[in-house]
C-alpha cells in the first residue's frame, strides 16, 4: 500500500459543496475569488545550458521520424503525429537535469519582449508567442507543464502554505483531484482526500494521478489553491501575508493578474 494512501485518506465528495458554491463548476478545477487577496505561482521552466537553440522541438522529431530512429506515435488507428510538437506537456514534472537551468518567465519575457502573461489572459500556451518557432518552443528549453506544478514548485509551495497556516505542519487539509486526471473518469463522486499539511509532498506521488491536486485548502478556508487542468500555474487565494511571502519567495516565481479575478 503507497505512503500517499495512509497518509491521505480518500473522503466524501461532499467535501467540495462548498467550492461548488463559490467557485461554481470545478471540471478542471475550482478556481476561486479573491479571498480577500490573491497570486499567480507559475510553473517552472528550463533552458539548456548551450542556451535555446536554433532548431524547435517539432523539426528534432520530425528529423528523428525521416531518420526511423524513432517509431510515429498512434492511438489505435488514429495518426498522432499530425500537428505541432509543441515541446510541452501535461502533468507532473521533474528538474531536466544538470545541464538544464531554470529559465525565469521574467527573464524570459525581457529577452523576448512579449509580456509573461498577456493581460486579460491566463498564463497558458497563449503565453511568449514570440519566443516559438512556428508554435513549437525552441528545443532548448523545455517550457512549462499543462495541469500541474512542478515539483520543486510545489515542494516549495507546501513549505510556505506551512509557515502562514493556523497550525503550522499540523493544519489539516483537504485535496481535491478533478476528474480529467484521474484513470476513471467521474463527474458523481468527486476525488478528495484529507491529511496534514505537514504530508503534503506526498501527493506529489500519488498513484492515481499524474498530477499535483486541482485544489488544497485548510479545514478553516482562509487560503485556497486552484491548479487548473489547462493553465500553467496555480491561483493562490488567501490574506495578504500569505500572498506578499509569495512574491518576495526567491525559489517560487508569482505575479498577481488584476483581471482573473
Amino acid at each position: 500500500m503507497s505512503e500517499m494512501y495512509r497518509l491521505w485518506p480518500q473522503v466524501p465528495s461532499s467535501e467540495t459543496d462548498w467550492l461548488t458554491e463559490l467557485c461554481g463548476d470545478g471540471t478542471t478545477g475550482f478556481e476561486p475569488p479573491r479571498r480577500p487577496d490573491a497570486v499567480w505561482v507559475l510553473n517552472a521552466m528550463y533552458e539548456h545550458e548551450s542556451g535555446p537553440g536554433g532548431l524547435s522541438h517539432h523539426e528534432l522529431r520530425q528529423a528523428a521520424l525521416a531518420a526511423g530512429a524513432i517509431e510515429p506515435a498512434r492511438l489505435g488507428n488514429i495518426d498522432l503525429e499530425i500537428g505541432t510538437t509543441t515541446g510541452g506537456g501535461l502533468g507532473r514534472a521533474e528538474h531536466p537535469g544538470p545541464s538544464y537551468r531554470r529559465l525565469r518567465w521574467a527573464e524570459l519575457s525581457a529577452r523576448c519582449g512579449d509580456p509573461m502573461v498577456p493581460e486579460g489572459k491566463y498564463p497558458s500556451l497563449r503565453c511568449f508567442p514570440s519566443a516559438r518557432l512556428d508554435d513549437s518552443w525552441p528545443a532548448g528549453i523545455r517550457p512549462p507543464t499543462e495541469g500541474s506544478l512542478d515539483r520543486p514548485t510545489w515542494d516549495r509551495l507546501v513549505d510556505v502554505l506551512v509557515a502562514h497556516s493556523s497550525e503550522g505542519p499540523n493544519t489539516r487539509v483537504l485535496a481535491y483531484y478533478n476528474p480529467l486526471m484521474l484513470p476513471a473518469v467521474d463527474f458523481d463522486d468527486l476525488h478528495v482526500r484529507t491529511g496534514r499539511l505537514g504530508d503534503a509532498h506526498a501527493l506529489y506521488d500519488n498513484p492515481d494521478a499524474d498530477f499535483s491536486p486541482s485544489n488544497l485548502w485548510p479545514e478553516d478556508r482562509s487560503w485556497i489553491l486552484c491548479t487548473d487542468y489547462d493553465l500553467w500555474a496555480t491561483k493562490v487565494v488567501g490574506p495578504e501575508h500569505l500572498v506578499e511571502a509569495l512574491l518576495r519567495d526567491p525559489v517560487i516565481e508569482a505575479v498577481r493578474l488584476p483581471w482573473t479575478g
